[in-house]
């Protein structure tokens, strides 16, 4: 009785709502961080990208020893030099790597994005699904009270030879299963908030109520995962370009200039050279390969036509996974009426039965089926109603949307 009173009461007090998890989470999972790394991995390579466009400066300097030199050589030699290179040309390669880059990047931001729903959508099914535990544990608390009631009264009446054992013994039978059930439903809970907690990256005390807004207008949006393979397959289609770049021409300007130093030697030696300034201007062309750069191509090629297969596969799989969140949520808010209903009538003829009961009309096998219908169909109530809720998060994942921009 402690731990259900550890695990229900502070929930009177105080509690994280929904939306705070999920805030918490989109900054604390460490799934979503390794999805940031990557995607400020990706922004990194565009910024590099870009800068290869720019001028290309080194500086260096070399020491030369030569040993039997001729008069013509000198046999020690110091320079310092400074280069600066400009590809002027290369084929469109560097255009075409620097949009793969961003096509990656984009794509991350949509990996990103679709696992931060994805979490999203398991810390509400884990939220909910803890909700009908506690539910469900409520109920059999209530039964194992009235339950603890009637058997200490048969058990009086045993005493006074009014009841035989056998009708204490089924009693205790029911009572005890009762306890086991609710032994039972404290692990799964104890088990369904420590996977929460490791979605959300903290430790849950207790929960606040929470629910979705209703359904206004039909809103759809393309999944941040299709999304993804779009900006994939884009890339993919730079990178085609940029292969293809490999057989054009490529012009590069280079300047070097150097300045030489050296060791007592006549300032009228025919070697001597005190600086130096070369430009060069070069073009090259690929003309032969073996096809290697050829079958590269249409090896990327290939993958992206892979990728838009996967793209119009997801697209009609969320097409119908948004029509099914639809049917489901209609189908979810006929069984809370049904469900609804059941509990009162429940409800009902276990106070007409609880009261024959205690008026000796009737037996406890009746009394403990209309206890055990009672209890059953609060907690199945009680089920409906965080299932409705599932279906709302349901419907708005697939209809591309933030789950917690829609709670109340």
């Amino acid at each position: 009785m402690i731990r259900v009173l550890y695990l229900l009461l502070p929930a009177l007090l105080f509690g994280d709502t929904l939306k705070s998890i999920l805030e918490h989470a989109h900054q604390n999972n460490n799934l979503l961080q390794s999805y940031k790394y990557t995607k400020d991995a990706k922004e990194k390579e565009v910024e590099s990208k870009k800068s290869d466009f720019f001028p290309k400066i080194d500086i260096g300097a070399s020491y030369k020893n030569t040993s039997d030199v001729t008069p013509f050589q000198i046999s020690d030699i110091y320079s310092g030099y400074g280069r600066v290179e400009v590809d002027v040309y290369d084929g469109g390669i560097k255009s075409s790597q620097l949009e793969r880059a961003k096509n990656e990047h984009k794509a991350s931001a949509h990996d990103e994005s679709q696992e931060r729903k994805n979490i999203s959508l398991e810390i509400v099914r884990d939220f909910y699904e803890i909700q009908s535990l506690k539910a469900l544990l409520a109920a059999k608390e209530d039964a194992k009270k009235s339950m603890h009631e009637q058997l200490e009264r048969v058990k009086q009446f045993y005493d006074a030879k009014l009841a035989t054992r056998d009708d204490v013994e089924r009693l205790q039978a029911s009572y005890d299963t009762n306890i086991y059930e609710i032994e039972s439903v404290l692990f799964e809970i104890l088990s369904a908030k420590k996977a929460l907690e490791i979605k959300v990256g903290k430790k849950i005390e207790s929960f606040e109520s929470s629910a979705f807004m209703e359904i206004s207008a039909d809103t759809f949006e393309q999944s941040d995962s299709i999304k993804s393979l779009l900006y994939k397959q884009n890339a993919l289609q730079s990178s085609s370009k940029a292969l293809e770049g490999a057989y054009y021409p490529k012009v590069k300007l280079e300047d070097v200039y150097t300045v030489y130093g050296y060791n007592d030697i006549e300032s009228t030696h025919p070697a001597k050279i005190d600086k130096q300034n070369i430009a060069l201007l070069s073009l090259n062309m690929r003309i032969f390969d073996y096809g290697a750069t050829s079958e590269a191509k249409q090896a990327v090629d290939l993958n992206a036509k892979a990728l838009s297969k996967q793209m119009e596969y997801m697209s009609h799989k969320q097409k119908a996974d948004y029509e099914i969140s639809i049917a489901r949520l209609e189908s979810v808010k006929l069984k809370i009426q049904s469900a609804k209903s059941a509990l009162t009538s429940a409800q009902s003829a276990f106070k007409t039965i609880n009261e024959k009961y205690n008026a000796g009309i009737v037996d406890y096998v009746i009394y403990l089926d209309a206890l055990s219908a009672k209890t059953s169909a609060s907690a199945l109530y009680e089920r409906s109603l965080c299932e409705l809720e599932i279906a709302h998060a349901l419907f708005y994942y697939h209809s591309g949307k933030n789950l917690e921009e829609f709670l109340k």
